[in-house]
């Protein structure tokens, strides 16, 4: 899609929402002492009827524009440029942050928490999306987005048990210093799942199946609807969710969810203060009374030992259902992220370790439990 159409789609849309969030726009190392929102009441979903716009170019065409804009850089991984208008995508960016921390009251605490302990700047290590994998809802349809503007595609995850699969993109580069402290910084990176739709029962392939052929083409303005908090469907039974979680509770998320920010990352190793070993963060979180996602244990480790991730568990919020219920729903919730140092820099000075010296990617095990931040078990386990 053109730089222009994505412009006019977006533009008139965000601009209230970046204007009250102008971090965005000057870095992806995020302050967190941003002007406070008020908490909007969370049942705030809307369906959006089908646009007349251009159709967003399909993945397959985007990964092989991306190929080509990838180059190896100076610090031996492939990199691609960025590509577009930055402050634009940072405004998209800004407005998808403002919905999930409108909506997600604990989020919104921990990062304030975290600024009065560190200081000035907090950097995102990654966004997460979930999305349904059939009718060209799935990954696909969030990454486009992203591709568009310099993203790379890197390696597919596999969660059999859970029925999902996941890949995640690569920022483009940035002509900006490292640690953001000019006028841009690092983007995050991007992690989408999908739910593998034909493996689930037909009861449930019926209801997702509906309510995604109900959106029209609503999946090619998912990064839209992420900006505006919306769902690109209308809101389903609770009768309907119910059937869905019983069979997969990330569907059931999905379908009151939609395109919204599953998730944000803090990266704990660009802290400066002792909040930087991600041990000391998750005991800092848990005695200023949150809960830490204890499925594995609170702290996950891959197996190389070089990437250690934890997760609060997701906040609750209202949700008026189409039969006219109101019941409590999972929303998103924070992860931290510590990506150490790979063996090969391991003598490199700390003040010269750059993140290209760090262990990038995601590992399954970890993520496989993550994904139960928004599980009833963990909503409801009380804290330790």
């Amino acid at each position: 899609m053109k730089l222009s159409t994505m412009a006019s789609l977006y533009s008139s849309a965000i601009k209230t929402r970046y204007q009250n969030f102008p971090f965005l726009a000057s870095s992806s190392c995020f302050p967190s002492s941003s002007s406070s929102h008020s908490l909007h009441n969370s049942t705030n979903f809307f369906s959006l009827r089908g646009s007349s716009s251009p159709a967003i170019s399909m993945y397959s065409q985007k990964r092989n524009l991306s190929a080509v804009s990838c180059s190896i850089s100076d610090n031996g991984f492939q990199d691609s440029s960025f590509q577009g208008g930055e402050s634009f995508f940072r405004s998209v960016l800004a407005s998808m942050e403002s919905v999930y921390l409108n909506r997600n009251p604990t989020a919104k605490a921990v990062l304030e928490l975290v600024h009065s302990v560190d200081g000035d700047q907090i950097c995102y290590d990654h966004f997460a999306f979930r999305t349904f994998g059939v009718n060209g809802y799935g990954i696909d349809s969030m990454a486009s987005f992203f591709l568009d503007f310099g993203y790379t595609p890197k390696e597919e995850l596999r969660f059999p048990a859970k029925k999902l699969k996941a890949q995640w993109f690569s920022p483009p580069s940035t002509t900006v210093s490292e640690n953001g402290s000019r006028a841009a910084g690092p983007f995050p990176r991007i992690f989408i799942s999908e739910l593998l739709v034909d493996q689930m029962s037909p009861e449930t392939q019926e209801i997702i199946k509906k309510y995604t052929e109900l959106s029209g083409s609503g999946n090619k303005h998912a990064a839209l609807a992420s900006a505006l908090g919306s769902l690109t469907w209308g809101r389903p039974s609770y009768s309907e969710f119910q059937q869905l979680a019983r069979e997969s509770e990330y569907a059931a998320w999905t379908l009151v969810n939609g395109y919204a920010v599953n998730h944000v990352t803090i990266s704990t190793h660009r802290l400066k203060s002792h909040l930087r070993d991600i041990k000391s963060l998750n005991q800092f979180i848990e005695e200023s009374g949150f809960k830490l996602n204890s499925e594995g244990g609170n702290l996950k480790v891959s197996p190389d030992g070089l990437l250690l991730q934890s997760s609060t568990v997701a906040d609750s919020t209202s949700f008026k259902f189409s039969n006219g219920t109101t019941e409590l729903v999972p929303c998103s919730y924070i992860e931290f992220a510590e990506r150490l140092v790979l063996p090969q820099y391991k003598n490199l000075p700390d003040n010269e370790v750059k993140e290209y010296h760090r262990r990038d990617g995601f590992e399954v095990g970890n993520a496989d439990k993550i994904f139960e931040s928004t599980f009833m078990e963990q909503l409801t386990r009380k804290a330790a």
